[in-house]
């Protein structure tokens, strides 16, 4: 049975932007742009309409930005993953846009095939950084000061997702159910207060249960 393309948004404010990125998409047969957005307040509506796999997210637009566009996405359309696609790489941007629960953030000068590697990996819900993001994130994540202790399944959990892997193949080397996997995913949010598998894969790093070469290294 052939796999479903993973549904895409993308959201720009430039023409020129949303023709290209729909150009080098449409020639993987596994990603279908189902749709453009202009700026912020479209692209939330857009998602509440098309239900979307993955938004293509430009950060800097008129009307309402893209943090702010991720953060109401992320919290009425949970479902829906959202990768930051940028020009800019201030530490606050970077931050903001994970904070407001983007999964992934890659430059606009990303390579075509990196940038359809980054859109599967968040239609499976798997952490997806590019390595300038990650080392600013890593000067800016706060580590909770004291986190409810996780168990040793949890900890294992929270070392695999940090790995880039999805709850599928989690599941699979625990050999545990998948529902099992997102109770645990659940579970290690509410304890570190953290709204995101990438945050909480930051503060894996920072706890030093993995390495930052490590974070979403799933091999391809």
């Amino acid at each position: 049975m052939p796999t479903l393309a993973v549904r895409i948004l993308i959201t720009d404010d430039h023409g020129v932007v949303r023709q290209g990125l729909r150009m080098f998409l449409s020639l993987d047969p596994e990603l279908e742009v189902v749709g453009e957005a202009t700026n912020g307040e479209e692209a939330l509506k857009l998602a509440r309409d098309l239900s979307p796999d993955v938004v293509l997210m430009d950060l800097v637009m008129p009307v309402m930005d893209g943090i702010s566009a991720t953060g109401a996405i992320r919290s009425e359309l949970p479902d829906v993953e959202v990768i930051a696609l940028t020009s800019v790489l201030e530490d606050a941007s970077v931050t903001g846009a994970v904070r407001a629960g983007a999964i992934g953030y890659l430059m606009k000068d990303t390579e075509a095939e990196e940038l359809g590697r980054a859109i599967k990996a968040a239609a499976e819900s798997r952490v997806y950084l590019a390595p300038e993001a990650a080392a600013r994130l890593m000067r800016e994540v706060r580590t909770p000061e004291s986190p409810e202790a996780l168990t040793e399944r949890e900890t294992e959990v929270l070392q695999l997702l940090a790995r880039g892997k999805a709850n599928k193949q989690i599941a699979t080397s625990l050999y545990v159910t998948e529902k099992t996997v997102k109770a645990h995913v659940s579970s290690i949010l509410a304890k570190l207060g953290v709204q995101s598998r990438t945050q909480a894969a930051l503060y894996a790093v920072r706890a030093g249960l993995v390495s930052v070469r490590e974070l979403g290294e799933e091999p391809w």
